[in-house]
């Protein structure tokens, strides 16, 4: 088999090659490297490497697959793993200069995990600051392009996971979603992300530790592939008081599941978030394509009312608790978006807070009220089509100026503010050629429900014309491209 064919296998076949000695874990690994090493200086998704480590890692996985040992789900498979999560003795900089040589002396819990299930962590995934923003460019890597079109944004915070995945340069990599950072790159790049329920992959560095809005959870090219790596992230920790149980089996297994059960809603804009007109246009003419495959299919009508100022507060809290040090003694250090975050929440108020709360609370009931009449609600994940990576973020549209740099991803926050699970799955691409993606919104706690309708509509779309998931053109990606690592101040000093 050539290194394109085998690296243009689902993971979920991969490792049924592994285990059946097929495929040698250190075959997959090479080529995943050759791959890495031939694309991205075309799109920069890639940030520090840990080839020397994951080249003994494989060659153990190859021996115990020779050895007839049991081997966990996730044997032998290649993991890009998000720069905002800790790897242990390899590079973890936050994409922040304030991290520019951090190398972290154990992982994260959910790194923890991922290894155990037999994974193999390769590199790390280009992010924005700190994870602030939806474009995935910072001044210690540079910027990520998309793998479509490297001159645009390949969304972010997960911008990196996404882009290598997109490229087969890896077949698993792990994302992280506050206000949509699983979901949108996912999107603009053609593969999927999941943001799970809040306290199923195990958060032990939250600080707020009782605060839902930022998850860490799985991306992968298929439905399957990303539920083979959310059921090894899986697991209960008491490090994270959000944490609970969830059997993890059932979390990688697909059920059939028949769409023409299913009671659908659909919008294109929740009433109130700046949506571009050709993107509400689309939307409309996808859920009549596919309008079809269910048992009914309305548009919805909800009242999110004040969401925008719920998620500024909400966010701001999680900003004002992790970085006050930072900005008090290193503010030149920290990027304009942690700034902006930053300067918000310290000027708010107790009684911002508890308004906050309180509207949230309210909101999330009224949301959940929905499912009594709807099995799952869609909605597009991005406003506009991928615009340039020099753009920092979305100032304006249509005419419409923004409340500030994340007003223009409030398809997703405001999901976010009602802990609802949410995947975008792939559908087709919008009128420039660029990846389209949903956002599928399930049950309040209903992550297999959701993973068994997402895992059913893909399979529908790849039958439907112009709705089955998009790849990119391999051949455009072979020229360098070092205007994506001209924001880079200085390289960081490798593990």
């Amino acid at each position: 088999m050539s290194s394109d064919a085998l690296l243009a296998l689902s993971a979920v076949e991969l490792r049924r090659l592994i285990g059946t000695k097929s495929v040698s874990p250190v075959e997959l690994l090479e080529a995943c490297i050759a791959r890495i090493e031939a694309v991205n200086p075309a799109v920069n998704a890639i940030a520090a490497k840990g080839y020397k480590r994951a080249r003994a890692e494989a060659k153990a996985a190859e021996a115990a697959v020779l050895a007839g040992e049991e081997l966990p789900p996730l044997h032998g498979l290649p993991l890009g793993v998000k720069d905002l999560q800790d790897t242990e003795g390899l590079l973890t900089t936050h994409g922040s200069p304030l991290y520019r040589d951090n190398v972290p002396a154990r992982d994260s819990a959910q790194i923890a995990l991922v290894r155990k299930a037999g994974a193999i962590v390769t590199a790390k995934t280009n992010v924005p600051e700190f994870g602030a923003g939806a474009n995935s460019r910072n001044p210690v890597w540079g910027a990520t392009g998309n793998p479509f079109n490297p001159t645009l944004n390949a969304g972010g915070s997960s911008g990196g996971s996404a882009a290598a995945l997109a490229c087969d340069m890896l077949p698993i990599c792990t994302g992280s979603d506050t206000g949509g950072s699983l979901r949108i790159p996912a999107s603009i790049c053609g593969i999927v992300g999941f943001r799970p329920s809040p306290g199923l992959v195990p958060m032990d560095g939250r600080g707020l530790g009782w605060t839902p809005i930022s998850v860490l959870g799985p991306m992968g090219r298929t439905v399957a592939d990303t539920r083979l790596l959310f059921g090894a992230q899986i697991g209960v920790d008491d490090r994270d008081p959000l944490s609970q149980p969830l059997d993890p089996v059932a979390a990688s297994a697909s059920r059939p599941l028949d769409l023409s059960r299913l009671r659908v809603a659909w919008t294109a804009d929740f009433g109130q978030c700046p949506v571009a007109s050709d993107i509400k246009q689309l939307m409309r003419t996808r859920m009549k394509a596919m309008g079809r495959l269910f048992k009914s299919c309305d548009e919805l009508d909800f009242d999110f009312g004040e969401a925008d100022r719920m998620f500024d507060v909400v966010r701001a809290q999680s900003y004002v608790a992790r970085y006050k040090h930072s900005y008090d003694t290193e503010r030149e250090k920290l990027g304009p978006n942690i700034i902006a975050n930053y300067e918000l929440g310290a000027a708010m108020t107790m009684a911002d807070a508890a308004w906050a709360h309180t509207e949230q609370t309210r909101l999330f009931r009224r949301f959940q009220a929905l499912y009594q009449d709807y099995d799952l609600i869609i909605a597009p994940t991005t406003p506009v089509s991928p615009f340039p990576w020099t753009q920092l973020y979305l100032t304006e549209l249509e005419g419409q100026k923004l409340r500030n740099y994340y007003h223009w991803l409030s398809l997703t926050y405001f999901i976010t503010l009602v802990t609802n699970p949410a995947i975008s799955l792939p559908c087709g691409v919008d009128g420039n050629g660029m990846p389209f993606g949903l956002q599928v919104i399930g049950r309040f706690r209903g992550d297999l429900e959701l993973l068994d309708a997402a895992q059913a509509l893909e399979s529908a779309f790849a039958s439907i014309p112009g709705l089955a998931r998009p790849k990119p053109d391999m051949a455009t990606l072979v020229t360098p491209r070092p205007d994506l690592k001209s924001i880079v101040t200085a390289p960081p000093v490798e593990a």
